[in-house]
């Protein structure tokens, strides 16, 4: 069965900072007429980042939508001009003052495919030095550290309901058991 839909129309009812949202009319594979609301995002990274005692650094940081202090990793949109791995660098370095090496990619997620386009591209490396933070204006988090083994317990509690971080964890302990990490 054919199951892509046709765009017909799209009309921009939202423009953001951040994100736009477009009202599209689409053809069904049955021909039938629908609306898709879609909030466009140009996405984002997020980088796992191991010490040499397998500590992972996480920062803790107030997310208005969900009126919560969350727990994840270093993340953050992506930039123009730059590839997703030039962005998971500079996230890196911006919110927890470190330097990676050995990166490696963890793949991508689609966090809500129903209604954004938004992709995070995903990342582990190892810790090579640590230098300055250099936070946005207007960003405020604090920085810690987990042994690998314990962040794993906290995600299959779900302690840490944060997605992107979530799947992280699990890509990433598997390829650390299998010594690719």
């Amino acid at each position: 069965m054919e199951l892509c839909e046709k765009t017909l129309d799209s009309k921009n009812i939202f423009e953001g900072k951040i994100l736009n949202i477009t009202l599209d009319d689409v053809e069904l594979p049955d021909g039938s007429h629908s609306k898709r609301e879609v909030v466009n995002h140009p996405g984002g990274v997020a980088v796992l980042a191991l010490d040499g005692e397998n500590n992972i650094y996480f920062v803790r940081q107030f997310r208005y939508p969900y009126k919560e202090v969350v727990f994840e990793l270093p993340a953050g949109k992506l930039e123009k001009g730059s590839t997703p791995l030039e962005n998971g660098k500079r996230e890196l370095l911006e919110e927890i003052g470190a330097e990676g090496y050995s990166y490696i990619s963890l793949g991508q997620v689609y966090p809500s495919p129903g209604y954004t386009s938004e992709i995070i591209y995903l990342y582990a490396c190892r810790i090579k030095d640590f230098k300055q933070q250099q936070l946005d204006d207007g960003e405020f988090l604090n920085v810690e550290k987990l042994p690998f083994s314990k962040a794993v317990e906290m995600v299959l509690n779900n302690q840490i309901p944060d997605s992107k971080t979530q799947i992280a964890i699990l890509k990433a302990a598997a390829l650390l058991n299998s010594g690719k990490i």
